[in-house]
């Protein structure tokens, strides 16, 4: 049996190619998962060990957890410890074994940026540009230099390989860095390299003391530091039993109250690894999700096949049955073929998962973001890959392998199709399934817009538990949706084919009439392309939802004139919000400081703090008070507070909270006793705690508070393209600040939303472009199940187009079925979605009617192109041998 079932295999083999062609994009998802995620466990490894290469650090005792949640519902932790004395640098460097010992802050400078030599900014794909301090005093084990000497004075520079390709410039050359006070000419003393890829990031090599001076210009302190390197050697890393006896050298000679500890540079690494890593942990599953979706639409298409094979070789299965074949021997032998199927398939997407990989990775590189961490799959993931080609292959052709060994031989026999059992039972059993998943969706939609005021005291309930109901309603509609789907196509298919039916009155009727002769098949068919369609057009009503939510937000609540912004890692250097500040038109200009390392009661808080100026509701986006008076509370010094941190908190207006930075002993220190003096509820603070400079200039140094944009409002009178050109010109020296007006501002947030969107559209439109291959399938087994009634059409005279024409209505009527049962479902977890996202800003809810409109057009030219090769195959047969055919 298993002989006939690799020979039927290998007759069958052209069938197979569609259904090949779905599990290898299935696999090559699942593996390029693996890879990918091994890729960055890989890069940060390597990074880590080059950019934290000390043998020794010393750091605070007292560890603070905090844990963040991710958008797929995992969590992970981040540690944060006491800062100590700068002054302990000076006892650890009089210990025996220690060769440099440096304070973390000393040793780089954000905020710069390197000027290439066609006078462009040097800026890569979301990477960093960082002044390292490089000099004897502060040495760089992992850096190598190629070219030229270290800095020696506040005018030289060095560069990384890769920066000084990217920025065009060699030792001897002078360039021109971009400090937070302006633009300085450099000269470039030397190259260097670093022992792996920095992942884009421009580095460059400067004088220790430029470092020290900026620092103190923000208003870092330097009595305080979070961390210090240890070097035992400058030129050869300590092992690990070396590293263990210099941290155990350092513990004994560090004061008891210092509260500090050293440790091996080894279990820092390891530690700051596992963070980052767990922190970039929800790519795999993102890529995962993809790789089901996949592997499900797919799934179909090889059911649809194996139909296609058992129906032609029915009468063979019956024969064996005839001659003593056990329905289990039958049963092998098409279960054989699914495993010929799965392996190919399989093997084709470990190549293409593993192809994937590297070509994300030449992209990146292309884009100036290389990496070196990119590795081919191992033998697990070969094996994992392979397993669920297999399984999914095998799977999928159960049912008709099932059919094949069970139906009766005499009836195999006497009978070309046989007849199609009741579909009304998975009518009523999808229905109450899809009912239920509404129902479930009306719920979550209940919880989110039910307020503390409301008759229920479901408001306490937060998003992630709002989660639960609405992933169980998707889970219950899309299910649904498919188990009622063969109940569901006589009734839709002659409602869309009415019009096909008055307009080609013969062709129309007897595509509508086919396709509820194989409802179940039909059914199959539409459902792939309504998996696809429904996640695509929820999508799309979330994006279009945040851009009409940005555009209300700016038209309605904006009042500053311009919006300034920067390319550079985000942060504007504090030179260039002098010179906005200085221009000539100018009535107000408010810089908003995003506030690092700030804790509340003890605790880090869910959102983010900012620090504005007292004009900040008056001047840029008004706000909307639950209680108090925002703007009297900015200026007496008191914290106005968002709607979602007040209720995760439990704070009202006039609770006093203790704010502090990093803990000693278990205490805040740098403390203020701060009064909540507004609660403000509408969705740009909603997830903010917003104070004024000078209350946040008494908590963290200036260097903890970049600016983050900056909001400018005309003097009344004053042209706004003359004051824009002039806003323009005055930042022109720091390359990546941008001046926008309202309407640029408005564009540029929504084309970040495309851009983050475009990805996701272009992995999904892989399931719509297998469910393409699913149609074509399905109407190549009709083709092969009405030879002898196509054959009999045209011996009494329809003719090759009214054939053509039939096909081609059959296709596009499933392709339809499939597209709006796909937009209803997503369009109404589209509108779910936005109602629990309202906080975080999705408070107005946009359908894309245009491009929903769009998808069931093309929906209709996917059927009528999938029809093509089907027709061909139906009119390629000589009418006397169709007709004589059973």
């Amino acid at each position: 049996m298993i002989r006939i079932g690799l020979r039927d295999a290998k007759g069958h083999f052209r069938r197979f190619v569609m259904s090949i062609i779905a599990i290898a994009l299935g696999v090559a998802f699942v593996v390029g998962s693996f890879c990918f995620h091994e890729m960055l466990n890989n890069q940060t490894e390597q990074m880590m060990a080059t950019n934290a290469d000390h043998d020794v650090y010393v750091r605070g005792t007292d560890r603070t957890s905090t844990d963040q949640g991710s958008s797929t519902g995992s969590t992970s932790s981040t540690d944060t410890y006491n800062q100590i004395s700068s002054d302990l640098v000076t006892t650890i460097t009089k210990v025996h074994g220690v060769t440099s010992a440096v304070t973390s802050e000393s040793l780089s400078l954000s905020g710069v940026v390197l000027v290439g030599s066609n006078g462009d900014a040097v800026s890569t794909l979301g990477a960093p540009t960082m002044a390292i301090a490089m000099d004897r005093g502060h040495p760089w084990r992992s850096a190598t230099l190629s070219s030229g000497r270290l800095p020696r004075s506040d005018n030289e520079i060095v560069l990384d390989g890769f920066a000084a390709d990217k920025a065009d410039l060699q030792t001897g050359d002078h360039a021109t860095l971009v400090l937070p006070d302006g633009p300085r000419t450099m000269t470039v003393v030397g190259t260097f390299s670093t022992s792996t890829s920095q992942a884009g990031a421009i580095l460059i090599g400067v004088n220790p003391p430029l470092v020290t001076h900026y620092s103190s210009l923000a208003g870092n302190t330097t009595d305080k530091t979070s961390l210090i390197g240890v070097y035992g050697s400058t030129s050869t890393p300590l092992d690990d039993a070396q590293q263990q006896a210099l941290a155990k050298a350092i513990n004994a000679r560090l004061p008891k109250n210092s509260s500090a500890h050293a440790i091996t540079g080894n279990d820092y690494r390891d530690e700051s690894t596992k963070a980052i890593q767990d922190q970039l942990g929800f790519v795999q599953p993102l890529i995962l999700i993809f790789a089901v979706i996949a592997l499900f639409v797919g799934s179909f298409i090889i059911a649809n096949t194996f139909s296609m094979i058992v129906r032609e070789s029915m009468r063979g299965y019956a024969l064996l049955r005839s001659i003593g074949a056990s329905p289990a021997q039958v049963f092998i032998t098409v279960v054989v073929q699914a495993l010929v199927l799965g392996v190919i398939g399989s093997v084709l997407g470990v190549a293409l998962g593993w192809g994937m990989v590297r070509l994300i990775v030449a992209a990146l590189s292309s884009q100036g973001m290389p990496l070196t961490g990119a590795v081919s799959p191992s033998v697990s993931d070969i094996a994992i890959g392979v397993a669920v080609g297999i399984t999914v292959s095998v799977l999928g052709s159960a049912i008709p392998a099932r059919r094949a060994s069970f139906t009766p031989p005499i009836e195999a026999m006497n009978e070309t199709v046989n007849p199609e059992r009741p579909v009304w039972p998975r009518g009523i059993i999808g229905t109450v399934m899809a009912v239920g998943g509404v129902l479930s969706w009306i719920l979550t939609y209940r919880l989110s817009t039910d307020s503390p005021d409301g008759p229920t005291p479901w408001h306490s309930i937060n998003t992630m538990a709002i989660g639960w109901p609405l992933g169980i309603g998707a889970g219950l509609v899309i299910i649904g949706t498919i188990v009622a789907g063969p109940a569901l196509i006589h009734p839709v298919g002659a409602v869309l084919g009415w019009i096909p039916s008055k307009v080609f009155p013969v062709t129309g009727r007897l595509a509508t009439r086919n396709l509820s002769r194989s409802a179940r098949r039909s059914s199959n068919t539409a459902a792939a392309l309504f998996v696809g369609i429904a996640i695509v057009s929820c999508l799309a009503v979330i994006a279009t939802s945040a851009k009409a939510s940005v555009s209300s937000l700016i038209d309605n609540g904006l009042k500053a004139d311009f919006a300034v912004m920067s390319a550079s890692y985000g942060e504007i250097p504090t030179g260039a919000v002098d010179a906005l500040r200085k221009v000539d038109g100018v009535d107000s200009l408010n810089a908003d400081h995003i506030v690092m390392g700030l804790k509340y009661n003890g605790k880090s808080i869910s959102g983010n703090t900012v620090a504005a100026q007292s004009t900040m509701f008056s001047n840029v986006f008004e706000a909307e008070s639950r209680s108090g008076d925002p703007t009297r509370a900015l200026t007496d010094g008191e914290l106005v507070v968002g709607s979602t941190i007040a209720d995760e908190n439990g704070w009202s207006v006039g609770d006093t909270i203790t704010v502090g930075t990093g803990t000693a002993s278990g205490k805040l220190y740098a403390t203020l006793r701060l009064r909540v003096g507004a609660i403000v509820d509408n969705s740009v603070y909603r997830s903010s705690i917003i104070m004024t400079d000078a209350v946040a200039g008494s908590l963290v140094p200036a260097t903890a508070m970049p600016v983050g944009e900056v909001f400018i409002s005309a003097k009344s009178g004053t042209s706004t393209t003359t004051l824009g050109e002039a806003l323009r010109k005055a930042v022109k020296p720091y390359y990546v600040i941008t001046v926008m007006t309202r309407d640029e501002y408005k564009s540029t947030i929504s084309d970040t939303i495309d851009s983050m969107l475009i990805v996701l559209y272009a992995l999904l439109a892989l399931s719509i472009i297998i469910a393409i291959f699913g149609i074509v399938n399905t109407l190549a087994l009709n083709v092969s199940e009405r030879t002898r009634e196509i054959g009999l059409l045209r011996a009494i005279g329809t003719s090759r187009s009214q054939i053509r024409g039939m096909l081609g209505i059959e296709a596009a009527i499933i392709s339809v079925i499939g597209t709006i049962a796909g937009i209803v479902a997503g369009v109404g977890a589209g509108v779910v979605i936005r109602e629990v996202y309202a906080a975080q800003g999705l408070e107005t809810l946009a359908i894309p009617w245009g491009q929903l409109a769009a998808f069931i057009g093309l929906s209709i030219v996917v059927g009528l192109l999938a029809s093509v090769s089907p027709a061909s195959q139906a009119l390629r047969r000589p009418v006397l041998e169709a007709v004589s055919s059973e």
